[in-house]
C-alpha cells in the first residue's frame, strides 16, 4: 500500500467524497488563508510581552515560533483525532484582548495572562470530556452569542484604524481622522489595506498574506531607493534570528503565582468564554460549507474539535501565546473541497516548515502586519445578520455587546454588557420566564463586580 493508499484510508477520505490530491490542495489553500496571523499576532502580543535584555523585534520572532507551534498543535490534534478539515491558530480579538485589556489595560502581569489562558485551557480540556458544552452554551443569552463575533470584529477595526494612524486622538472628541496624507506611514498602511481588500472581494486565496507582504516589499523598495530614511516606515534596525524561546515558554508558571483572585477569575472566564464560543460559531459556520451538520443543525462528535481547540489553548499558553481557536478561514479550504483530517494534518505541516522563514518576520513593518486587523474585523461583522433586531431583548443586548467592546476598549465589558441587559429586558417585556436562573445569577455577579471595580474597590 502506497502513502496516498495509506493516508486516504487512515483519513477515510473516499468516505467523505474526497480524494488525496483534493484535500491536499484544501490544505494548502487554508494555510495560505490563515498565515496571516505568522506576522499579526507576534506584532499584538510584543506590545504587551516585555522581556528584559531582548528587543522588539527579537521578542517578536520568539512569539511567531509560539504562534507558530500552538497552531501546528492544535491542527495536529483536529486532524489525528477530530478528522476534520480546520485549521486551529491564535486568534485575532483573543490576542488583541490578552494585550490590549488584560496586560495593558488592567496592568496584569503578561505571565499572569498566560496563566489564566492555560487555566482556560484546562477548564476547556475538562468541560469537554464531560460533555458540558451543551449546558455552558444554554447558560448564556442567545443574542450575545450571535453578536460576540461581530463586537470582535468592531474592536479590531477601532485597533487596526488607530495602528495605521488613520484614525488619532482629539482632546475634543477624543478620536478623530489623522493626517493620512502628511503621514508616509499611513499612506502605505491605507494604500495596502485597499489592495488587499480587493484581493478578498476576487475571492483571491490568500488574500491577507499577499496583501501584508506587498505592502511590506512596497515599504522596503522605498527606503532602500532613498525616498525614506532607514526607521521611517521601515525597521530601522534588524535582530539576528532568534530561535531560543526558553524566555518565553513555561512563564506561564511563574503567572500563577502572581495572581489576585476575582480579577483573575473574570480574566479566566472571559477568555474560557469568548474562546468557547468563538469556536463553536466557527465551527458551525465552516461546517455549513462542507455540509456536516445533521438535520438539527448540529456537528456531530463536536466534541472532538472542541478537545483539539482545548489541548491548542493550553499548548499555546505553555509555549506563550494568546488562546488558540478554529479559524473561519478554513471556510476556504472547505470551500476546495476539503472534508478530512487529511487538509487539517497538510495545515499543521505548513505551519511547521514556516519556521524557516521566522527572521522574515521582523522586517515587516507594523502598519503591514495591522492591515489583517481591519480586513477580518470587516469580516466577523457579517455575524450582526444572525441577531433578531425586532426583538426587543435581543437588539439591546446584542447592540450593547457590540459597541460596548470597542468604546470601551474592552471585549470583557462589552460581554458583560450584553449578559446584563437580556435578562433587564426580558423582565421589562413580561417574558421573565425565558431567562434561566444561571442567567440571573450570572448577571448579579456582573453587577456586583462593576460596582465594585468603578469605585475603585478591585482592579
Amino acid at each position: 500500500m502506497g502513502l496516498t493508499d495509506t493516508l486516504a484510508a487512515r483519513f477515510d477520505v473516499e468516505e467523505h467524497g474526497s480524494d488525496v490530491r483534493t484535500e491536499l490542495v484544501a490544505g494548502l489553500t487554508t494555510f495560505l488563508a490563515m498565515s496571516y496571523i505568522i506576522v499579526v499576532n507576534p506584532f499584538i502580543l510584543a506590545e504587551a510581552i516585555q522581556l528584559p535584555g531582548y528587543e522588539f523585534f527579537e521578542v517578536v520572532q520568539m512569539i511567531a515560533i509560539a504562534t507558530v507551534i500552538s497552531a501546528a498543535i492544535g491542527t495536529a490534534v483536529m486532524a489525528l483525532y477530530a478528522n476534520r478539515p480546520f485549521g486551529l491558530a491564535p486568534g485575532l480579538g483573543l490576542n488583541a484582548f490578552f494585550a490590549y485589556t488584560v496586560v495593558l489595560g488592567l496592568g496584569i502581569p503578561w505571565e499572569t495572562a498566560l496563566a489564566a489562558v492555560f487555566v482556560e485551557g484546562v477548564l476547556f480540556m475538562l468541560l469537554t470530556a464531560v460533555g458540558a458544552r451543551e449546558y455552558v452554551i444554554r447558560l448564556f443569552p442567545e443574542p450575545v452569542k450571535r453578536s460576540v463575533g461581530a463586537g470582535i470584529g468592531l474592536f479590531l477595526l477601532f485597533i487596526g484604524f488607530q495602528e495605521l494612524q488613520i484614525v488619532v486622538p482629539d482632546d475634543a472628541t477624543l478620536v478623530t481622522l489623522g493626517g493620512i496624507f502628511g503621514n508616509p506611514w499611513a499612506i502605505l498602511g491605507l494604500l495596502g489595506l485597499a489592495f488587499t481588500f480587493g484581493l478578498w472581494a476576487r475571492g483571491i486565496t490568500g488574500s491577507i498574506v499577499i496583501g501584508i507582504l506587498t505592502t511590506a516589499v512596497a515599504g522596503w523598495g522605498l527606503t532602500l531607493a532613498g525616498v525614506f530614511e532607514r526607521g521611517a516606515i521601515t525597521p530601522e534596525t534588524l535582530p539576528s534570528a532568534q530561535y531560543d524561546i526558553t524566555p518565553l515558554a513555561g512563564a506561564f508558571v511563574e503567572g500563577l503565582a502572581q495572581i489576585d483572585p476575582l480579577t483573575f477569575v473574570l480574566v479566566v472566564f472571559t477568555f474560557f468564554f469568548v474562546d468557547f464560543f468563538d469556536t463553536a460559531g466557527t465551527l458551525i459556520g465552516v461546517s455549513q460549507f462542507g455540509d456536516f451538520l445533521d438535520e438539527d443543525g448540529d456537528l456531530p462528535d463536536m466534541d472532538k474539535p472542541l478537545m483539539a481547540d482545548a489541548v491548542g489553548t493550553t499548548a499555546g499558553a505553555m509555549l506563550g501565546t494568546s488562546t488558540v481557536t478554529t479559524f473561519i478561514e478554513s471556510s476556504a479550504g472547505v470551500e476546495e473541497g476539503g472534508r478530512t483530517g487529511l487538509t487539517a494534518l497538510v495545515v499543521a505541516g505548513l505551519f511547521l516548515a514556516s519556521l524557516a522563514v521566522i527572521p522574515v518576520v521582523a522586517a515587516i513593518p507594523e502598519y503591514a502586519s495591522f492591515i489583517a486587523l481591519i480586513v477580518v474585523g470587516v469580516m466577523m461583522l457579517q455575524g450582526l445578520v444572525e441577531v433578531d433586531w425586532d426583538d426587543p431583548a435581543w437588539a439591546v443586548s446584542a447592540g450593547l455587546t457590540v459597541t460596548v467592546m470597542p468604546f470601551a476598549y474592552s471585549i470583557a465589558d462589552g460581554l458583560a454588557a450584553g449578559i446584563i441587559a437580556y435578562p433587564l429586558i426580558k423582565v421589562a417585556v413580561g417574558e421573565y420566564d425565558d431567562v434561566a436562573l444561571g442567567q440571573y445569577a450570572l448577571a448579579a455577579l456582573l453587577v456586583a463586580y462593576y460596582v465594585l471595580q468603578t469605585r475603585d474597590v478591585i482592579l
